[in-house]
């Protein structure tokens, strides 16, 4: 058993893998009280501090809501961010997926700054931001969130919507109004504005990206022709779904703000 655990573990997409194993353990040690929670947030005036504590532009988005938010928050992290690296249509690269985070993070560290609301932990931003990217694919399909049936397209509306039922949901909701501002966004200029409105696609991968992805892991080899490429199966659809998540895994409870 623990062998199968270990070869499903290192068959995981590497991405997803891997920033899902990190948000574990981070979450874990600082709610834990290992590691001072206050060190990985957020903090613009830090981040602009000399010498710059840069790395918190990354673990802003690697802490979850403490106690089942660590499990929940963790497992759709993967999810989301595996289903984006095996089988979104315009993130059929690694480096694709890799520039795909990167604007996702950066403008929604963007629109926390502007807003003037400095969250100190993104995760859930994120999550929502991944959550959107996988929905608006699958039109035409319905999932069961909640024990409601709705289309695929609207489950991060119902993420957001959810939340006001708990103490804090407010806030909560504002803090995904970023993810869902910086994934539309994404989808606006990679998608919408180059099919419908007949423009350039103002977000194609930077070729330092995909030197810089390529150097550090090789490529995926292509197929050969006429075999099916890996995970192509994962975007068939009959027209019904039962949407992104298992059953056993669609309700959260109440977030709570670290600190």
């Amino acid at each position: 058993m623990a062998e199968l655990s270990t070869d499903a573990y290192w068959r995981a997409p590497p991405i997803a893998r891997t920033v899902a194993t990190a948000t574990f353990g981070l979450s874990v040690a600082v709610y834990t009280g290992l590691l001072d929670g206050g060190l990985f947030m957020y903090d613009h005036r830090l981040v602009l501090w000399i010498p710059p504590q840069l790395w918190r532009l990354v673990t802003c988005f690697l802490i979850t809501l403490p106690n089942l938010g660590i499990l929940f928050d963790t497992f759709h992290m993967y999810i989301y961010m595996s289903r984006l690296e095996r089988g979104h249509p315009r993130l059929s690269r690694r480096e694709d997926f890799v520039w795909y985070l990167i604007f996702i993070c950066g403008t929604i560290l963007i629109l926390n700054h502007l807003s003037g609301f400095d969250f100190g932990l993104l995760t859930q931003a994120l999550i929502l931001a991944m959550a959107y990217t996988v929905t608006q694919e699958q039109r035409g399909q319905t999932t069961n969130y909640m024990f409601i049936n709705i289309p695929s397209q609207l489950v991060p509306f119902a993420m957001m919507a959810i939340n006001l039922f708990f103490p804090g949901g407010i806030g909560m909701v504002l803090l995904q109004l970023h993810g869902l501002v910086a994934a539309h966004l994404y989808l606006f200029l990679t998608k919408i504005w180059p099919e419908i409105g007949g423009g350039r696609n103002w977000l194609e991968t930077p070729a330092f990206i995909t030197t810089l992805v390529n150097g550090v892991t090789p490529a995926p080899p292509r197929p050969a022709v006429g075999a099916r490429a890996p995970g192509t199966a994962f975007g068939q659809s009959s027209g019904a779904s039962r949407g992104p998540l298992p059953d056993s895994w669609r309700t959260r409870g109440p977030g709570h703000r670290l600190g």
